[in-house]
């Protein structure tokens, strides 16, 4: 499934993938070495338009247990909030 838009698009074989996927997490959490290399090399960009600390660190966390390099961008300072276009390679 590469969108989620509506519980109409899930089937019962997304749903249990989804709980699978969430006790494999669990498992990697009570581990000594929290982190897998699923995005090793790779760098995820976070923009955040609204200040929340536990979503931004929630998805840094998140970023960096899977072995990406993390950058959060906050709206407020940045070109998005001065009505500037943002270009992405």
């Amino acid at each position: 499934m590469k969108h989620l838009l509506s519980i109409d698009d899930v089937t019962a074989d997304d749903v249990s993938t989804l709980f699978e996927t969430a006790a494999e997490m669990h498992d990697v959490q009570n581990r000594s070495v929290k982190k897998l290399p699923a995005l090793r090399g790779r760098t995820v960009i976070n923009l955040f338009f609204e200040d929340s600390t536990r979503t931004r660190s929630s998805f840094e966390i998140a970023g960096k247990w899977l072995s990406a390099d993390v950058i959060n961008i906050s709206a407020k300072g940045s070109s998005a909030s001065k009505g500037r276009a943002c270009a992405t390679p």
